[in-house]
C-alpha cells in the first residue's frame, strides 16, 4: 500500500494541534525559529524550502516530505528545481537518499493542484 503525503501533513497536522495546546510555549518557539530561518535574506524562500526539502529526504521524514513539497508548490517550484535539488541529495546520501528522493517526487505529483 502507498503511503499518501495529503493524509500524512493531515494526520501529523492534527497531531500537532494536539501537542500545541499540550506544550504552547514550545510549539511558539518552534514557530519563531521556523518563521526566522525561512525569511527571505540572501536566499530566497524558495531556495530554503528546497533546502529543507533536502534535509527532510536525508532524514527519511515523510512529513517533512509532504510539508516542504507542498510549501515549495506553493513557491512555485518548477519540476526542474526540484529534480535538480533530489539529484544532489542522491549525490550526497546514496541509496536511501535515492529511495526518499523517490517518496519527494511522489508527494509533489500527488500534492500538486491538477
Amino acid at each position: 500500500m502507498s503511503k499518501s503525503f495529503a493524509e500524512i501533513t493531515g494526520d501529523v497536522s492534527k497531531a500537532l494541534e494536539s501537542f500545541r495546546s499540550a506544550a504552547p510555549e514550545t510549539m511558539q518557539g518552534f514557530n519563531a525559529m521556523a518563521k526566522s530561518a525561512l525569511k527571505a535574506g540572501a536566499l530566497g524562500a524558495l531556495e530554503k524550502e528546497l533546502i529543507a526539502l533536502a534535509i527532510g529526504v536525508a532524514s527519511r521524514c515523510d512529513a517533512c516530505v509532504g510539508f516542504h513539497v507542498k510549501a515549495l508548490i506553493r513557491l512555485g517550484v518548477t519540476r526542474e528545481q526540484l529534480m535538480e535539488t533530489l539529484a544532489v541529495c542522491t549525490y550526497m546520501g546514496g541509496g536511501p537518499s535515492l529511495m526518499y528522493a523517490a517518496e519527494a517526487i511522489r508527494a509533489y505529483e500527488e500534492l500538486l493542484p491538477k
